[in-house]
């Protein structure tokens, strides 16, 4: 009998142990959450509610062998054993036997046994059993405290572990959610209501000023800065000291018709040359070099004051032009077939054809800096100032010559006439320059998997006047989604992989100098962190069209957001729905110009950015007429509605951007654009061959083979790309790390590396400006098919050479590392 008790003991601490192990076995197992985009239920809840389970399953135990019934027990059930004398333990998890026992309770194990005569034996099995489960706790517990925690996707919160499946382990849910919950929730936090009652809050009182630098703008900063660190946001302030020109109140800006003054002028433009200049006048149209090659055939704008209507290009590139074609000066006023408000208002604008401190460039504007004098290449030679209406008025009523075509009329009530040589007008402009300082001021939600990589989202928040539309709606914007999307993380589970930065800018309106100046500050910090800029500035002006600029890697994200945010006005549809028709891209996308704030991110620091905005006829902008009585009036008085959908649209993106495993930028449809560029240089070539005929020296050592095949091993890189991610384990951090590495740097490697930052800051051969953009190399090859002076073919070699080693260094790079790269150059 005493044999056949130990051979009981034995077999019940054998069968014991494969239970607590296969119990242990069941808390360990790792699991697989599903590919991108699903909600997930956090692991170490799960580590803590298997552990538990365990505990409160072991204490039952050791509680009833000591304290129950001598004979009747809830866990071990006592029966006779008619087929033996000896004691026998048998035990069986509830798994394996429920077809045998009627509703055993989950997770319980069934235990037959009869008691031994000697009740010695008996305590020393319940002594050793004790002993063995004490010991497996123990164990347990410092397992669970001390191993490291599994990588869990955040963008899953729905997708349960194995642990939370196991049987017997019963943990509580936590709250899930999936993409759909998170734009609900966007959506219900951006209503219209929540905007209707935060404009005020963003905008100063009438007669007050917040240009750049100014006590207005200080508190506009101080207010940002406030709401960030009441969302508890890791905030802070980027100071710059940068030179900021304003007209003279000694000696005021004036324009002159032969002897007589037409006018003295409150609107200015920044950084235009200061002086004297006299000249005939001529009137340009837009100033557009179309309008150059048309005057070209009629007069000689050499040595002229060039009559400009605003619209069209910026003011910079106005400006640019006619220094170009010899002109000493450039008046700019508003014609009323493009601005329809009264004939006395003024306009405000910069010339820098460029962005940031023109007197820094490629530099930042840091206090003490020790940089040498230095001016941008963009900063204009010649004079140029804004006039009213009625002061063109008065010019054009005195202008002699001949009529000007159909194209240039606008509606002044007056004929049109492009001047005669004695029709001399004097422009005088008096400026000052003065170090000011600027703040701007950040606040960072932090990501969790990768919070060193962000999405930087700005809006500008200083005006030359009221700026409703041009600052405070953006700002506004900018403010209500940090305060939105920082209360789903706090307070509604939302987990980020990457970071989000929200950014107010100071001095945009002297040609986004804040926002220049911290990219050119930390240039290096944002190559490979700062994965996208999306731009708020004027995302309300009308509400009859909507929008877009953006680079093409944004293109596929821009319109699945636009398909999910609701319609302001038309129930049950999308902004999609309202806006894109037949084709979204036609209807929707516009080329991104250089005075977008988004601008200087994607030519000069290449990062993908995008602005849009809702639009319509809203001629106010660089106005003291941009009110909200304006806007109202644009808008149908719907201007809460549509910052509402505005931020939804940019809330959509970047939770995108910072919540999906796999950074969604779209390196294929990247490429497709530059094959566009690339057909386009091809069949121009081929021009320019039949033109000089095959014999010429050019046309001999003129090939596009390189180039053709930099795209080609572009084109293979995107769809290697493609397969990598088709065929890896998205749940491997490390691997989602190396393939977003390869999206994430194609924007920067279309930079051009043969150019210099300081004296070509806009380096990106697609949007930038310069002689390495291919859109200059399609210029220079009509030059040269034209046999024009400018043209230089050694000059288009290298351009050549540039554009095509740009684009094969960007596909080297997106291919990935060294040992993969296979092409035939």
């Amino acid at each position: 009998m005493r044999a056949g008790h130990r051979e009981g003991e034995r077999k019940t601490r054998d069968s014991l142990q494969a239970t607590t192990l296969q119990e242990q076995a069941a808390a360990e197992g790792s699991s697989r959450v599903k590919r991108a985009n699903q909600a997930y239920q956090p692991k170490r809840h799960s580590e803590w509610s298997s552990m538990a389970a365990t505990i409160n399953q072991a204490r039952t135990s050791i509680s009833k062998m000591f304290n129950g019934e001598p004979r009747s027990y809830t866990r071990f059930n006592l029966a006779q054993n008619s087929d033996a004398d000896s004691s026998q333990v048998e035990m069986k998890l509830s798994s394996d036997v429920d077809d045998e026992v009627g509703n055993p309770e989950d997770g319980q194990a069934r235990v037959t046994y009869t008691q031994s005569p000697l009740r010695t034996y008996k305590n020393i099995c319940y002594l050793a059993l004790g002993t063995l489960v004490v010991f497996i706790l123990g164990y347990l517990v410092g397992y669970v405290s001390h191993r490291k925690p599994d990588v869990v996707s955040a963008a899953c919160p729905n997708v349960p572990t194995e642990e939370s499946q196991d049987e017997g382990l019963e943990v509580a849910p936590l709250p899930s959610m999936n993409w759909n919950d998170i734009t609900n929730l966007l959506e219900q936090k951006l209503s219209p209501s929540a905007f209707s009652t935060k404009f005020s809050d963003f905008s100063l009182p009438r007669g007050v000023s917040h240009e750049a630098g100014s006590d207005g703008d200080n508190e506009l900063a101080n207010k940002v800065l406030g709401v960030f660190k009441d969302l508890n946001m890791k905030s802070w302030n980027d100071e710059h000291f940068v030179k900021l020109p304003h007209p003279s109140s000694d000696n005021p800006n004036k324009v002159l018709f032969g002897t007589e003054v037409i006018g003295t002028t409150k609107g200015y433009l920044a950084y235009s040359e200061v002086g004297t200049a006299t000249g005939r006048v001529v009137y340009a149209n837009y100033g557009t070099l179309d309008d150059f090659l048309y005057l070209d055939k009629k007069v000689d704008v050499n040595s002229s004051v060039l009559l400009l209507r605003a619209g069209n290009i910026s003011f910079a590139e106005k400006v640019a032009n006619a220094a170009k074609y010899g002109a000493v000066a450039v008046l700019i006023y508003p014609d009323p077939s493009n601005y329809n408000f009264a004939g006395s208002t003024e306009l405000y604008g910069h010339v820098h054809l460029g962005s940031g401190d023109p007197y820094t460039p490629g530099m930042p504007s840091f206090k003490n800096t020790q940089f040498p004098p230095a001016r941008s290449s963009g900063l204009p030679t010649i004079v140029a100032q804004t006039i009213t209406a009625d002061m063109a008025l008065k010019i054009f009523q005195k202008m002699g010559g001949d009529p000007a075509p159909n194209s240039f009329k606008g509606s002044l009530g007056t004929p049109y006439k492009l001047g005669s040589v004695d029709n001399v007008v004097t422009v005088t402009v008096s400026s000052t320059l003065n170090e000011t300082a600027i703040h701007n001021i950040f606040g960072v939600i932090k990501g969790n998997e990768e919070p060193d990589r962000y999405v930087v989202i700005g809006a500008q928040r200083d005006s030359w006047g009221p700026g409703v539309a041009k600052s405070t709606v953006g700002t506004t914007v900018l403010v209500e989604l940090a305060r939105a999307i920082s209360e789903m993380t706090r307070n509604d589970h939302l987990s980020l992989r990457r970071s989000l930065v929200f950014a107010s800018w100071s001095a945009g309106e002297y040609g986004s100098v804040g926002a220049t100046e911290w990219q050119e500050g930390y240039l290096s910090s944002l190559n490979m962190k700062a994965i996208t800029y999306i731009n708020l500035d004027g995302v309300v002006i009308g509400r009859q069209k909507f929008k877009a600029s953006a680079s093409p890697l944004l293109y596929d994200l821009l319109q699945k957001s636009l398909k999910q945010v609701k319609s302001p006005f038309n129930t049950g549809k999308t902004l999609y729905d309202d806006h894109a028709a037949s084709n979204w891209e036609t209807s929707i996308l516009e080329a991104m110009k250089m005075d977008d704030a988004a601008y200087p991110f994607m030519a000069l620091s290449g990062i993908p950015s995008i602005s849009f905005r809702f639009c319509g006829e809203y001629p106010y902008l660089g106005t003291t007429l941009d009110t909200f009585d304006h806007l109202q009036a644009s808008t149908s008085y719907k201007y809460a509605e549509l910052a509402a959908a505005a931020a939804n649209v940019a809330g959509q993106m970047a939770l995108r951007l910072a919540h999906d495993h796999l950074v969604p930028l779209d390196v294929a449809r990247s490429g497709t654009e530059i094959r566009k560029k690339v057909i386009d240089i091809n069949r121009r070539v081929n021009q320019l061959k039949n033109a000089l005929g095959l014999n010429s020296t050019l046309a001999k050592g003129l090939s596009v083979q390189w180039l053709n095949t930099a795209i080609g091993s572009y084109g293979r890189a995107a769809r290697d790309l493609q397969y990598t991610i088709d065929n890896s384990d998205l749940e491997n951090m490390e691997m989602r790390r190396i393939i977003n590495d390869r999206i994430i740097k194609v924007e920067h490697n279309l930079l051009s590396p043969y150019v210099s930052v300081r004296d070509v800051p806009f380096r990106h051969i697609l949007f930038g400006s310069g002689c390495h953009t291919i859109q200059t190399l399609l210029h220079h090859l009509d030059a040269l098919k034209q046999n024009a002076p400018e043209s230089d073919a050694d000059l288009f070699r290298n351009q050549f050479a540039w554009a095509t080693w740009t684009i094969q260094s960007c596909a080297n790079d997106l291919a990935g590392p060294v040992w993969e790269i296979n092409n035939e150059i």
